[in-house]
């Protein structure tokens, strides 16, 4: 058989759905408000056709440049050999996910916003291995051991 090379050529596994999870999108995903910046995710809804992004961008992030009624525009990068070009795709809102990327960013600037409006100022990170600080330590009673090599004698070794 020959292969073919069509729009959705490959893609039998990509754009199928879950056990469970067939049928209509929820009215939930209609209603998610998108907003110019948003951080969103590309993941193509096979049952809706209509606008169905290229298997290329599937799973992908990007950032919303454009709102429509029904749909947004997204900016993805696309690896193309060795370039990395930012491409602007419009896309229905039943094949965009809100990407939870920046929820811990924004969480940690929240927690900092407070800690400044109480007055203790922002909090310090510490990166994790960071030497520890110097110490005097004291001789133990025992006095010191010192550890050397043994001296190598074959007769003792070999037990001749």
């Amino acid at each position: 058989m020959v292969h073919s090379y069509g729009y959705r050529a490959g893609t039998r596994n990509l754009f199928s759905k879950r056990a469970k999870t067939q049928g209509m999108p929820n009215l939930t995903r209609y209603l998610t408000t998108f907003k110019a910046g948003d951080y969103v995710n590309v993941v193509g809804d096979s049952a809706i056709q209509k606008s169905l992004p290229h298997k290329v961008y599937h799973g992908k992030t990007g950032v919303v440049w454009n709102v429509t009624p029904r749909a947004v525009g997204v900016i993805v990068n696309k690896r193309h050999r060795q370039r990395v070009i930012p491409k602007r795709i419009n896309v229905r809102i039943e094949h965009v996910r809100k990407a939870k990327c920046q929820d811990d960013l924004k969480k940690r600037i929240a927690e900092n916003v407070a800690l400044r409006k109480e007055g203790k100022g922002g909090k310090k990170r510490v990166p994790a291995g960071q030497p520890r600080p110097g110490a005097i330590i004291k001789k133990q009673a025992g006095g010191c051991i010192e550890l050397r090599p043994e001296f190598f004698d074959p007769l003792k070794a070999y037990k001749v």
